[in-house]
């Protein structure tokens, strides 16, 4: 068997810089939130492939909707040779989406891919081209999502030019002291000051940011911002692509904030591992588009579908949302207890299992404690992830199918790594 150095020999000779591997093992199976490297170690997944895995790794209804479609057909194209699955899995997202009225829904592979469509649909239907973000943002790593992205390292160092007529004001977050009035003047000074309304198509806003830091938007901005649209004729688009599928309490974390985007992205956990994503919304928004203008050779595959559909029918049988919610609570009480032994811990925050912790020291971003408790989890292994403008921020994203016996141990072990780093 190649060994683990050997493996990491190659990878370094054949593999290019720019693709940061953050473990130095390498996986053979995972099941549910476990996974087994290829020396035999196991490790309990809190990553859960970047938010990927809300019904785990391999679940067996997912396996087996997949193995089965295999037996079918793997490919066709869908614009090429059309197929039901298609159509079944896009009306169960189409009927649950928080749109308002009809909606109607497109398949398509990665987030960005979905954000990008998003963008198209919005310039389509208003005739117009300038959008508007948010910093701290992340909406994908194409050079237009890049564009998007509120966020310049490491995601934008050395990759631009970046398209025009892309605008970013502050996301509001009370704990670095950005109020949600200074986002709104700041929103109103750019329509005054760089961009007409008449010249916007999209205003593009995570419910709860992701790679951010899991910094949830206040619902009574969002409000305000669905007024401005509406009295603009701007779309709203609320991309989901990490929030979306059970990890926030509800199948998208859009059902929370009392407010009706135009446009939702999807992706990530849609499809329990194989790559699908989604744009889905009003149906005179998504009919916007001329035929032939949306697509792609593999947009919609029809494993990923097969798998989205069992992914869908895992949500309502586990009850995954009130599970997420209950999953949350446990992370939250733990970390309220460990307060008032690691002070640096600033902010516990998030939807249902969609929680981050933040550290501060001297109300100045700390990474380094994050840092260590993460090198600390994974030498007793547990895989976590930090996030956040600064990589001050712990984030969860367990598989939300995760065993309480699992669950109980991740939480000791990262429990133990960040007393420990607390006191390096």
């Amino acid at each position: 068997m190649t060994s683990t150095a050997e493996l990491n020999q190659q990878r370094k000779a054949v593999l290019p810089n720019g693709l940061g591997v953050m473990c130095d093992f390498f996986v053979e199976k995972a099941r549910n939130a476990e996974l087994w490297t290829t020396e035999g170690k196991r490790y309990i997944d809190f990553a859960g492939g970047i938010g990927v895995l809300n019904t785990g790794h391999l679940h067996p209804k997912v396996q087996k909707a997949v193995a089965e479609q295999l037996e079918q057909f793997s490919h066709t194209c869908y614009q090429v040779i059309p197929y039901a699955l298609y159509g079944k899995v896009a009306e169960r997202i189409a009927k649950a989406a928080p749109v308002g009225g009809n909606a109607k829904t497109f398949f398509v592979t990665t987030g960005a891919e979905a954000v990008e469509n998003a963008i198209k649909i919005a310039r389509a239907k208003t005739g117009r081209r300038a959008v508007i973000a948010f910093q701290g943002a992340f909406h994908g790593r194409t050079n237009f999502t890049l564009g998007l992205t509120g966020k310049v390292a490491p995601y934008k160092l050395n990759f631009g030019p970046f398209p025009g007529d892309i605008y970013h004001i502050p996301f509001p977050n009370k704990l670095h002291n950005i109020s949600e009035e200074e986002s709104l003047n700041a929103l109103n000074k750019l329509l005054k000051v760089d961009v007409a309304p008449s010249d916007v198509a999209a205003i593009i806003i995570e419910p709860v940011q992701g790679e951010g830091g899991f910094n949830v938007a206040p619902f009574s901005f969002l409000k305000e911002l669905r007024k401005l649209c509406d009295e603009h004729g701007i779309t709203l688009i609320f991309d989901e692509v990490q929030s979306g599928f059970a990890r926030t309490g509800k199948l998208f974390a859009t059902e929370h904030t009392g407010v009706a985007p135009d446009l939702i992205t999807l992706a990530k956990s849609l499809a329990g591992g194989f790559p699908l994503s989604a744009v889905v919304g009003k149906a005179e928004f998504m009919d916007a588009p001329l035929p032939g203008g949306l697509g792609g050779t593999y947009a919609g595959n029809p494993l990923a579908l097969a798998a989205a559909d069992a992914v869908m029918d895992v949500i309502e049988e586990e009850k995954l949302n009130e599970r997420a919610t209950v999953l949350g609570d446990k992370v939250k009480a733990k970390f309220e207890q460990l307060k008032a032994d690691i002070p640096q811990i600033a902010d516990i925050r998030g939807l249902g299992g969609m929680v981050a912790v933040e550290f501060m020291n001297n109300d100045q971003p700390d990474a380094d404690l994050p840092k260590k408790a993460q090198a600390i989890a994974l030498e007793n292994g547990l895989i976590i992830l930090t996030t956040g403008m600064y990589y001050n921020v712990i984030r969860f994203l367990f598989p939300l199918t995760i065993e309480d016996q699992v669950f109980e141990e991740a939480m000791g072990i990262l429990e133990n790594a960040l007393r420990q780093a607390a006191k390096a």
